[in-house]
């Protein structure tokens, strides 16, 4: 009658591992470092990407996708073209358009803190005439001041871009400023405008005082329209025909939202290079693990004999040493998913984005690491396995 077969339960089975893992505390955090420092890595950089892009989009919302420009562009000899002076009033009337403005660079106007700086110190800045729709159609806000509008749009006011106002030195509403060599009051300093970053760098002033003073002659050099999300493709086809049926070839026209989109996608891939440094490091850690449990190995050989003299088979030995190397491996794993999702936190803390980690991230980074004890285990537990008892006893 045979005897009854060995059997070891997973309740033991996981204490084995434990055991082993307590026995030398100082080399399994070791060991274990290398793999939380490559999870770390991989887990931080794409939380980092996530949060970054939940701002994109969030942004994007908040402004709106449904956006267009139309710009003029060259003709068949590369000369520039300009847009007809009445446009406006053609983008206005096309079905689905619900808000439509326009804005015309001065040419030869700059701007100046005074009249003793040097004409050809223009900082980069332009000048621009503007509709009083202009806010409404790009989104664009004011951090200070006032919108032109129809009461002042006739003097010389002047609203300045954020990095008009920047390098200009305007901090104070009031402030006087030189355009085209007649003096302007500033009456308001735009924020940022994402969709149109255009106007940053332009000081904005009405129509009639730049007829009056600047020499504008009414062609707009950018029109902004905003239509019905769902017709926004529909009235891009038709923007070029309706702005200049005669050449509408010389039209360009562009979504600013897919500027942002695209440099989302940069983002993307430039994250995508990182998690492939950072999954380097983690091939590193799994390499210490395996070289921590192979030296684990040939010092427990005596451990390895007893247990087999007692009844042990190779298959309890087998899955002692592979648990063993998983837990060191789950040890790092968690430790670096902590780690990582830290380092998100203070980064996208520090400007201003939402902590946007995907559980399946976190949860994948973890697995991630099981998986890769699993590898660097099997050949110690597979040499600890075949280990003759009465050799090991002997050693």
């Amino acid at each position: 009658m045979s005897g009854a077969r060995s059997r070891l339960r997973t309740g033991d089975l996981v204490g084995l591992g434990f055991h082993g893992l307590r026995a030398r505390p100082l080399r399994a955090a070791l060991s274990a470092l290398g793999i939380a420092i490559g999870i770390a890595a991989m887990i931080a950089v794409v939380g980092i990407s996530t949060s970054s892009e939940a701002l994109v989009k969030e942004r994007l919302a908040s402004l709106g996708t449904n956006l267009l420009t139309a710009s003029a562009g060259s003709d068949f000899f590369g000369e520039d073209t300009e847009l007809p002076a009445d446009a406006i009033d053609r983008v206005r009337r096309i079905a689905g358009v619900e808000q439509a403005s326009w804005t015309a660079k001065l040419s030869g106007v700059n701007v100046y803190r005074s009249a003793h700086i040097d004409p050809g110190a223009t900082a980069g800045l332009s000048v621009a005439a503007a509709d009083l729709e202009l806010l409404d159609a790009t989104g664009a806000t004011v951090a200070a001041g006032a919108w032109l509008n129809s009461a002042n749009e006739r003097y010389p006011v002047v609203v300045l871009g954020a990095k008009a106002a920047e390098r200009l030195g305007i901090v104070t509403i009031g402030s006087q400023v030189l355009l085209g060599g007649e003096e302007f009051t500033v009456v308001g300093i735009l924020d940022r405008s994402p969709l149109a970053p255009e106007l940053d760098s332009v000081a904005i002033v009405g129509e009639s005082i730049a007829a009056e003073l600047l020499g504008f002659e009414g062609s707009p050099t950018i029109i902004y329209e905003r239509s019905a999300d769902d017709l926004v493709g529909e009235v891009r086809e038709l923007l070029p025909a309706t702005i200049d049926p005669e050449s509408p070839h010389e039209v360009k026209v562009s979504r600013p939202s897919d500027a942002l989109a695209a440099k989302n996608t940069i983002d993307q891939a430039f994250t995508g290079l990182l998690v492939g440094v950072g999954s380097i490091a983690l091939l590193v850690g799994g390499i210490g693990v395996a070289n921590t449990m192979v030296i684990t190995v040939l010092e427990r050989r005596q451990e390895i004999g007893l247990r087999r003299s007692l009844g042990a088979t190779r298959g309890h030995i087998r899955s002692q040493f592979l648990v063993e190397a998983m837990l060191l491996a789950l040890y790092g794993g968690v430790t670096g998913t902590a780690i990582g999702w830290a380092i998100t936190a203070v980064v996208a803390g520090a400007n201003g984005w939402l902590v946007a980690v995907p559980p399946a991230v976190l949860a994948a980074g973890v697995v991630a690491t099981v998986v890769v004890g699993a590898v660097a285990g099997a050949l110690p537990a597979a040499r600890a396995a075949r280990t003759s008892p009465t050799a090991a006893l002997n050693a």
